[in-house]
């Protein structure tokens, strides 16, 4: 487990029919989370094999204007975010398949708004393996 401030994660790497699967769990903490997960695909660049990379967990912040019941607009930390995954050829495999749902996964009270929070990252690789697989 590598911990940084108040979020976590942990990398697991699996052999699956000749090849390497990296699931990478993340908690990120309630302030800076698109910052904490950027920096942690930063500091796993290295460890990580974009095409068979998958990435789960409570990233604490919305990916993108869908994820919000509010439709307000994502912050540049959330920007650069996306930015880094699609740099490192991870796309939101929810947003992917489910384009234009609107399923949240955290209600804020204070806020009156509902959310999705929880995510699961992979490569396009990756979801066309999986595609390929179902038919």
């Amino acid at each position: 487990i590598k911990k940084d401030k108040e979020g976590h994660y942990i990398m697991t790497k699996l052999s699956m029919q000749k090849e390497v699967l990296t699931i990478l769990n993340i908690y990120a903490p309630n302030k800076g989370a698109p910052r904490f997960i950027k920096q942690v695909l930063r500091d796993l660049q290295r460890d990580l094999d974009p095409p068979t990379t998958i990435a789960v967990g409570d990233f604490n912040t919305p990916l993108s204007i869908l994820d919000r019941s509010t439709r307000q607009k994502i912050n540049k930390d959330t920007q650069d975010l996306n930015s880094a995954m699609d740099q490192v050829d991870l796309i939101d495999i929810y947003r992917t398949l489910h384009p234009k749902s609107t399923e949240y996964t955290f209600f804020s009270a204070p806020h009156r708004t509902y959310s999705k929070i929880d995510h699961i990252i992979g490569s396009k690789t990756l979801l066309n393996k999986g595609k390929r697989m179902k038919s």
